[in-house]
């Protein structure tokens, strides 16, 4: 394969040689910061809103499908849009992934039954898997990494935030103006960020012969659908010892061999292995994937524990967890400006899984008579624990790579991270399924008087007898707490794990070239905290491994 080297181009903002670039940038960053949202917030929007939709189409039974299809199709696409960002240049694909989106918000606004609404959160989620992925990538192109960590901060936050904002808008827009508003708030601000990129993003050209995994991608898309479908359906839709569940496992399992062996086969794989032959990438990815588990596994099962323990309708559950939110925000954002000013930024992924332990133990302390004050503190400190390492790991993987690469690298990452998510909400929910089962045959009185406990909803148990509203609220307190501290032991092993990364100066300047592919010793001598140009020595050799010229 034969890549042309491209010209830098140089537009950030605190160094812009004029007002018109530092201006340019900021409008940029904009967009992509409503495409980031836009993406973020589909993953979520729907879970409040599910209930009503599925009544209104009728389609109960394929209610999951509506999350799942965006999740599926999103994750697939990640590493796609990385390697070809890295090919052919990232303006297009970020113009052509906003519109995608927006064609599955049209025919998701405008379905009718639920073949239509699976279609369009399917091809929505084929546009948005490449706009977190571009995003970040598009901001490697323009900022130079020692800037970048403060827009990378500021990323960070506008994902925490989604994560609550989705479900409240979801719910808001189901009980006001109507559930497709979920759809059609896209539109516009689709649009904004269409237009801003292409009035004001201005990136190197590639000129690049493009050899698509084919048998990558094919055995990629088929182990992920495989894990996803394992991480919803277990223990929901089926039982995790039920003969779906199980063949479904075994797919994942032999079409993930079959992915490592397609790709140590590929021209341009999608996901390269000698990626893994750095080791700040691998203890960057690693401790991502255990933050990501320990987020979502605390995300997808708090609103529901509020609801049940602290007697608080659905919205307030969902504002509950502002203060988690509040910790993530301040704690990015100020990271990425330390880190911009000092260049200094192992600490952060090491206290990031400090914090985090020290989150989750004190959420495992909560019991039923906890005040509310001392619940939303702690989860102000789990939110502190995710925001310290989640965008910072980003940049560490970013800085261990060529620009070149870095699009490959970023959505590897993203990638890895994805499936935490998904697999964290799958571990905390078998988990916590399984004792409060256990709990509730301890517990319950033998006598019919309780009804189906797989039917309680917060307003049922809200009107049961003192003695029964008592045991059900203490089971359900009883079986999740201790789920927290099930998932310290993975958190130490991040500890440990991102001991290992090496503090890297970041690079404070673009590159005007291609550097050596592992990165980290070459941008440890040429790159200096502060130098102005700082690159590789002008002997460095490309690792044919990593970078294929």
């Amino acid at each position: 394969m034969t890549t042309s080297t491209a010209s830098p181009t140089n537009l950030d903002v605190d160094n812009a040689s004029t007002p018109t670039d530092k201006r340019r940038i900021l409008l940029v960053f904009a967009g992509l910061l409503v495409a980031m949202l836009l993406s973020s917030l589909d993953q979520t929007i729907f879970s409040t809103a599910l209930p009503t939709i599925v009544g209104e189409l009728n389609g109960v039974n394929h209610m999951l499908w509506v999350t799942t299809a965006y999740l599926v199709a999103a994750t697939i696409m990640m590493p796609i849009y990385g390697k070809l960002g890295d090919l052919i240049g990232r303006k297009g694909l970020f113009i052509g992934a906003l519109s995608v989106f927006l064609v599955g918000s049209v025919i998701g606004g405008l379905s009718q039954d639920m073949t239509w609404l699976i279609i369009g959160r399917a091809v929505q989620g084929i546009g948005g898997g490449g706009l977190m992925i571009l995003s970040q990538a598009i901001i490697a192109d323009v900022v130079p990494v020692r800037e970048r960590s403060k827009y990378m901060g500021v990323m960070g936050a506008v994902f925490g935030i989604s994560a609550v904002a989705g479900p409240l808008l979801g719910g808001w827009f189901t009980e006001s103006i109507g559930w497709r508003w979920a759809f059609w708030m896209n539109i516009p601000l689709g649009i904004i960020a269409i237009i801003l990129a292409a009035v004001f993003l201005k990136l190197p050209k590639h000129d690049t012969k493009v050899k698509f995994d084919i048998w990558g991608t094919i055995t990629m898309a088929i182990a992920v659908t495989a894990v996803i479908l394992v991480a919803s359906w277990g223990g929901t839709e089926y039982e995790w010892n039920s003969p779906t569940i199980i063949w479904l496992s075994v797919i994942a399992v032999i079409f993930s061999a079959l992915f490592v062996f397609a790709e140590s086969k590929a021209a341009e794989p999608i996901i390269p292995l000698s990626l893994f032959r750095s080791r700040n990438f691998v203890a960057a990815t690693a401790a991502g994937l255990f933050i990501s588990v320990a987020m979502f596994g605390a995300v997808s099962y708090l609103p529901t524990y509020l609801q049940i323990v602290a007697g608080v309708n659905a919205t307030i559950s969902g504002f509950m967890l502002l203060p988690m939110i509040l910790g993530l925000t301040l704690t990015a954002i100020v990271t990425g400006f330390i880190a911009s000013k000092t260049g200094r930024y192992k600490w952060m992924p090491i206290a990031s899984m400090i914090v985090l332990g020290i989150g989750l133990w004190l959420l495992s302390t909560l019991t039923v008579e906890t005040p509310t004050w001392v619940l939303l503190s702690y989860l102000f400190v789990l939110g502190a624990g995710v925001g310290l390492g989640m965008q910072i790991l980003v940049l560490v993987v970013q800085n261990s790579f060529p620009d070149s690469q870095v699009g490959t690298a970023t959505a590897a990452n993203n990638f890895f991270r994805e499936i935490g998510a998904s697999l964290g909400g799958a571990v905390v929910g078998a988990l916590f399924t399984s004792r409060l089962t256990d709990l509730f045959a301890e517990r319950m009185p033998a006598t019919g008087q309780v009804g189906d406990v797989n039917s309680f909803t917060p307003e049922s148990v809200s009107d049961l007898p003192t003695a029964l509203y008592d045991i059900v609220v203490g089971a359900y307190n009883d079986a999740l707490t201790p789920v927290f501290a099930m998932l310290i032991p993975m958190v130490v092993l991040g500890l440990v794990i991102v001991l290992f990364i090496k503090e890297v100066p970041l690079r404070a300047a673009l590159e005007p070239g291609e550097v050596t592919a592992d990165g980290e010793e070459a941008y440890a001598e040429g790159s200096a905290l502060g130098a102005a140009d700082a690159v590789a020595p002008a002997d460095a050799t490309v690792n044919k491994g990593a970078a294929q010229s």
